[in-house]
């Protein structure tokens, strides 16, 4: 192994859970504000995950006020605190774009039952 994999191998997060696409997901993210750390949470919907090792990305889409809100988050970036998985969802795609032309229930993932 060169020197490049092991300094990728040292950047990598261990705490990240299992995620896939159409899961619901709560991502806390680090903002640093003057001189005060706080963590600004952000839930949305895996439309898409993208790379792989610590250039693994995941895009997420959440309806704000009317309004389609995409945020692509790079899984194991220093500024990411957390992640959580609130509901499992139910598909039969790699990708989600489609749901950027649904609205209201049609926009909705199927959950899995536990």
């Amino acid at each position: 192994m060169n020197t490049i994999e092991k300094i990728r191998q040292e950047n990598l997060k261990s705490d990240v859970p299992e995620m896939g696409i159409g899961d619901t997901v709560e991502v806390g993210f680090r903002i640093k504000e003057g001189g005060k750390e706080r963590i600004q949470n952000f839930a949305g919907v895996i439309i898409a995950k993208a790379g792989t090792g610590n250039a693994q990305t995941i895009t997420l889409r959440r309806v704000k006020a009317g309004m389609g809100v995409e945020r692509v988050v790079p899984v194991h970036s220093p500024l990411v605190a957390s992640f959580k998985v609130t509901r499992k969802g139910l598909v039969r795609r790699a990708k989600l774009y489609y749901l950027r032309d649904q609205v209201g229930k049609a926009a909705k993932v199927k959950s899995v039952e536990a």
